[in-house]
């Protein structure tokens, strides 16, 4: 007899006890500072690298990708260190992936020179011939759309300024539109004329790979 002959209150306290327990093992950690690590070597994404990361969300590009190197001998040796959690601290939503069609992209920033990824990204064949990613020619057609940056950012709480923020846009913009950026001649082959002196979609993405885990090779080199 007892609490087993009564149904309803046996129900009742089961369901109170599940509660409190999702409540401490779930939602109180993710309010804990420890479970939400933030590093002063990784820094938030500058305006254009926020863009580019908008459009590789947009084009689905973690549906093949990955972006966590795992604690494995082989993809150590193959990427680099593995993935730390306050790299993450962010990325809103993060885009770890689980299918890895195409490689891991964690330590993609500063591998190529911005050329080698204009080239890659207008045909990947051209790089790798038996390369199974879809041209993205198009996107040095587009010019980019920076209407909602700062929105974003507020949003996110990077804690740019407007002047910061414009800042930024107008500083990467010379870069890639000086005659001496040292990626020029590969910008000029896939960008139509009318657009070389804009910043297009491919600019931006671009931006946001070479973002990919450059803060961690940063902080080893100085070491």
């Amino acid at each position: 007899m007892g609490l087993y002959a009564k149904p309803l209150l046996f129900a009742v306290l089961s369901a109170v006890v599940i509660l409190v327990g999702t409540v401490v093992t779930v939602f109180i950690p993710m309010l804990m500072p420890s479970t939400q690590p933030v590093s002063d070597y990784v820094k938030p994404y500058t305006a254009i690298e926020l863009e580019g990361r908008d459009i590789y969300i947009r084009e689905g590009c973690n549906n093949c990708h990955t972006q966590t190197v795992r604690p494995l001998r082989t993809e150590v040796l193959r990427y680099g260190e593995y993935s730390k959690p306050e790299e993450f601290a962010y990325d809103r939503p993060f885009l770890w992936g689980s299918r890895r069609t195409g490689p891991d992209l964690n330590r993609l920033g500063g591998k190529y020179p911005d050329s080698w990824h204009y080239r890659h990204m207008q045909s990947p064949q051209s790089m790798f011939e038996k390369s199974n990613m879809p041209p993205y020619a198009w996107m040095a057609h587009n010019r980019l759309d920076t209407g909602y940056t700062r929105k974003k950012i507020a949003v996110l709480g990077y804690g740019y300024a407007d002047e910061e923020i414009t800042a930024q846009l107008v500083a990467y913009k010379a870069k890639v539109t000086d005659h001496a950026y040292d990626s020029r001649a590969a910008r000029d082959e896939v960008t139509p004329e009318a657009l070389r002196g804009e910043l297009t979609e491919m600019d931006a993405i671009i931006a946001y790979m070479q973002k990919l885990g450059r803060d961690v090779k940063q902080l080893e080199a100085q070491k």
